[in-house]
Order: C-alpha cells, then structure tokens, then sequence
C-alpha cells in the first residue's frame, strides 16, 4: 500500500514539473550555463556538458529523496 502512495506521490511531482518546465521556462534557463558547464559550439558542432548543473541536481534530488525518507 505504501509503494502505491509514494508513485502516486512521484507522480504528481512529475506533473507540477512539467508544468513549470512548460509555463515558466525562464525559471530554469540557468540550468547548463553555470560556470564549470562545458559548451562547445562549432560550425555544425555542438557539444553541451553541464557538469556543474548535473551535480547540483543531483545534491538537490538526494535531499529531496532523504527528506521524504525520513518523512
């Protein structure tokens, strides 16, 4: 029963970002341009690396999931 509430829950979380991501771009047009992010950009090359914006998701997502955890 538990596992139902948590995808249930995760679930909801996806829409509510999905929607932000959809309706207010700009709240997240920092994301691949921190410094330590690698962008490259050729005639007819692109390469995009965001290395810094990565880790920062990932310390916020384990924080979130540790947060829910402990709930």
């Amino acid at each position: 029963m538990a596992a139902g509430k948590v995808l249930v829950l995760l679930g909801l979380v996806l829409v509510a970002l999905g929607l932000l991501l959809l309706y207010a771009p700009k709240l997240f047009a920092w994301f691949g341009h921190l410094p330590g992010d690698i962008r490259i950009e050729r005639e007819g090359f692109r390469l995009y690396l965001p290395l810094v914006s990565s880790l920062l998701l990932s310390l916020l997502l384990s924080l979130l999931l540790y947060l829910i955890r402990r709930l």
